[in-house]
C-alpha cells in the first residue's frame, strides 16, 4: 500500500460528463472514496483542474490574453477546491485548501512544510491555482506538488482506464498500455499530460498510475497497490 499519494482530478471529471459546473452527487462519491483512503491509513494530497468551468487554452478563451486566461483557470480551480473541502469534510475527515495564489479568506497560503505536516497529521490536502503561474498546467502542478511533498506515487484520476496507442473513444482498436515510460509518452505522443509534467516526472523519477476514477472504489484499489489502469515509470 502506497503510504503517501498525490491524486489528480481533472475539472471535467467533476462535471460528470455534464460540461460544465459540479455534479453534486458524483463529487459526494468521489468524496467517500477520498475519505475511505484517509481512514485505510495513507496520507492524501489532491491537485484538481478547473476545465469544468475555464480552461485558459479552451476555445472560449481564443482571443483573450494568455496571462489573463490562465489566471482565470487557475481561479476556477479554487473554485472546485472548496468544493472538494466541503464534500470530504462532510464524510469526517479534517480537510485544507492551499492556494498558489494569496486569497487568505478562503484558502491557506501554499507552503510545503505546512501541507507536509498536514499529511502527517492525517489531514485532506487539496492544492488550488495549480502553480500559480501562468503557460503551466494542472498537471504540472500535480507532478511540481508530488515532487515537493514527496509522494510515493502520482495517481491521475480520468474518464479512461489507462494510457492508449490512441484515443479509446474514438478509435475502437486502440490498444492499452500496461505499462509505459515517459520517454515511451514523449516519442510516441501521447496525449495523457503535457510535456512540460511529463518531463518534470521523468526527470525526478516520479511513478505515475492513470486509471479510471468511473468506476466505484478504484481510488481505494489503486492506493492498495492493486493492478489498474496504466503505470508509467522512468
Amino acid at each position: 500500500m502506497f503510504k503517501r499519494v498525490l491524486l489528480k482530478v481533472s475539472g471535467e471529471a467533476l462535471a460528470a460528463g455534464r460540461g460544465f459546473g459540479i455534479d453534486a452527487i458524483f463529487i459526494h462519491k468521489v468524496a467517500e472514496e477520498i475519505a475511505q483512503v484517509a481512514r485505510s491509513g495513507a496520507q492524501v494530497a489532491i491537485v484538481v483542474g478547473g476545465g469544468n468551468f475555464f480552461r485558459g487554452v479552451a476555445e472560449q478563451a481564443i482571443d483573450m490574453d494568455r496571462v489573463a486566461a490562465d489566471h482565470m483557470g487557475m481561479l476556477s480551480t479554487v473554485i472546485n477546491a472548496i468544493a472538494l473541502q466541503d464534500a470530504i469534510e462532510k464524510q469526517g475527515i479534517a480537510t485544507r485548501v492551499m492556494s498558489a495564489i494569496a486569497m487568505h479568506e478562503v484558502a491557506e497560503p501554499y507552503i510545503r512544510r505546512r501541507a507536509i505536516r498536514h499529511l502527517e497529521k492525517g489531514r485532506v490536502v487539496i492544492f488550488g491555482a495549480g502553480t500559480g503561474n501562468p503557460y503551466f498546467s494542472t498537471d504540472t502542478a500535480a507532478a511540481l506538488r508530488a515532487m515537493e511533498i514527496k509522494a510515493d506515487v502520482l495517481l491521475k484520476a480520468t474518464s479512461v482506464d489507462g494510457i492508449y496507442t490512441a484515443d479509446p473513444k474514438k478509435v475502437p482498436d486502440a490498444v492499452k498500455f500496461q505499462t509505459i515510460t515517459y520517454m515511451e509518452i514523449l516519442k510516441l505522443g501521447l496525449k495523457v499530460m503535457d510535456a512540460t509534467a511529463v518531463s518534470l516526472c521523468k526527470d525526478n523519477s516520479m511513478p505515475m498510475i492513470i486509471f479510471s476514477m468511473r468506476e466505484e472504489g478504484n481510488i481505494m484499489r489503486v492506493v492498495k497497490g492493486e493492478t489498474l489502469g496504466s503505470m508509467v515509470t522512468a
